[in-house]
């Protein structure tokens, strides 16, 4: 306790960044060394050229990696899940580099199993240490040490939400001192923590230990604001403002970039705007697409052409008109699920609808009738995950009613979508049930990464074979 407590006096987390390269160096050698005995059963392959060539550059790699901005940095308003989805992509990415260098030099020496080996070691080394370093933090600060006090200058709705998002977590690391407001909203926060008015910080911040200080006023405050200013910046309080975004938008994320020194407040982040991310999604779309036309549809498909052809007259396919990415419409295809009728392009399917024949029910049932998509996923037109596409009709009934609905086609249109995995398919009744599908749309858009797409699509393949009510 002696040590945490001379420990504590000091500022650690300035040199967390180097501490933290120098512990991933550490293990990533261990790693090299596990991985060679676990392949091998001795370290004399390390001794190649090959070998010393590749290793010094993946300890080069993985330190620049770590020293980019956002790699290795402290947060205190972290979770463990958010640092090891960062830890995952930085390691994809050495990985991709890596596999890179070798094919190109042609490095025929260099074994792909033990390379194989070493990343699924030096993962399980990442994830250890992670873990075991936010345990230790959450130990340390709840013996009282490595905190960091603050007071909320508004005692409103913003004001009490930041309380409780650095008050929910011991790890976080903060110790909340009391809210200051001329009038407290006796709704918003509990009047007993209220400890004063505006003219009463400046003493408040003097006299006591105060390290932020985060303020949660309307913009027509600005000479509080302004003094509130001066009073941290005269006492070496840092000073953090939390802006009421909810005045320009309901996003619950939004980004503010900055065109040269003007920041520009951005409604919603969108990661699939960077090229990367594009990228992958597009390369994940294109392989797993390819693989289903592969090997599913030359064992399946005749199996269903027949049953359709034999059910009832007509086309095996059944194509339609569909709103994409950027209002451009495409022709998407399914497998006809109905007998043919006039109002197939204008009518939306209902529970128990007389169209649809017995063998189209049960692939509807299954998503079956979604399969030739895959062709549109190839063709650039879909995404294997995305908002799904709507009828063009449809889009233009919905755009009027609801004012964020055109947002959705922001992302290409998808077979399968974080709606849909939610329970949100099928008819839509009231108006707030396509509300409810475009909110679980738009939240995909702006919290998209290549595991949630994966995620979706397990739980995809997990519902249909658990059936789906809303699946007719």
């Amino acid at each position: 306790m002696k040590i945490l407590q001379k420990l504590s006096h000091y500022r650690i987390s300035r040199y967390f960044k180097l501490l933290f390269v120098g512990v991933d160096v550490i293990l990533l050698n261990l790693a090299i060394i596990l991985s060679a005995l676990a392949r091998f059963g001795s370290l004399d392959i390390l001794l190649l050229k090959e070998e010393k060539t590749v290793s010094l550059l993946a300890i080069l790699i993985w330190i620049a990696l770590l020293l980019q901005n956002d790699s290795n940095r402290s947060i205190r308003v972290e979770t463990i899940e958010s640092i090891l989805v960062r830890t995952i992509r930085k390691l994809i990415i050495h990985a991709s580099l890596i596999s890179i260098f070798v094919v190109y030099l042609n490095y025929n020496d260099i074994s792909r199993l033990r390379l194989l080996s070493f990343y699924l070691i030096f993962f399980g080394l990442l994830m250890v240490s992670r873990y075991l370093s936010m345990k230790l933090l959450k130990y340390i600060r709840a013996q009282g040490y490595n905190f960091k006090t603050f007071i909320v200058v508004g005692a409103n709705e913003s004001g009490e939400k930041i309380r409780k998002i650095l008050a929910k977590d011991l790890t976080y690391g903060y110790r909340f001192l009391g809210f200051f407001d001329e009038k407290a909203v006796a709704s918003s926060v509990d009047l007993n923590a209220v400890l004063g008015g505006f003219e009463t910080i400046r003493k408040f911040v003097a006299e006591k230990k105060v390290d932020e200080m985060y303020v949660a006023l309307h913009i027509d405050n600005i000479d509080v604001i302004n003094e509130l200013t001066r009073i941290c910046e005269q006492n070496m309080v840092r000073i953090k403002f939390i802006p009421d975004f909810q005045l320009y938008t309901k996003s619950s994320k939004v980004e503010v970039v900055f065109y040269e020194n003007t920041p520009v407040l951005m409604f919603r982040t969108e990661p699939l705007e960077f090229a990367v991310n594009r990228l992958a999604k597009k390369t994940f779309d294109i392989c797993f697409s390819a693989f289903v036309i592969l090997f599913v549809f030359p064992w399946l498909f005749p199996i269903i052409m027949l049953i359709i052809k034999m059910e009832s007259p007509g086309p095996v396919f059944f194509r339609q008109e569909r709103a994409g990415r950027d209002k451009r419409s495409f022709a998407c295809l399914k497998f006809r699920s109905m007998y043919i009728n006039d109002s197939s392009n204008s009518k939306i399917t209902q529970k128990g609808d007389s169209r649809i024949t017995k063998f189209g029910a049960f692939i509807r049932k299954t998503s079956i009738d979604e399969l030739p998509q895959f062709f549109n996923v190839f063709w650039g037109d879909m995404s294997v995950v995305g908002p799904r596409p709507h009828m063009v009709n449809v889009v233009k009934e919905y755009s009027d009613l609801i004012d964020n609905y055109l947002v959705r086609q922001y992302a290409k249109p998808g077979i399968t979508g974080w709606a849909q995995v939610n329970g949100y398919r099928g008819e839509t009744k009231e108006l707030i049930d396509m509300e409810n599908r475009v909110e679980y749309d738009i939240w995909y858009i702006e919290n998209w990464s290549l595991i949630l797409d994966i995620k979706i699509i397990i739980k995809t393949v997990i519902n249909i074979f658990k059936g789906e009510e809303n699946a007719y």
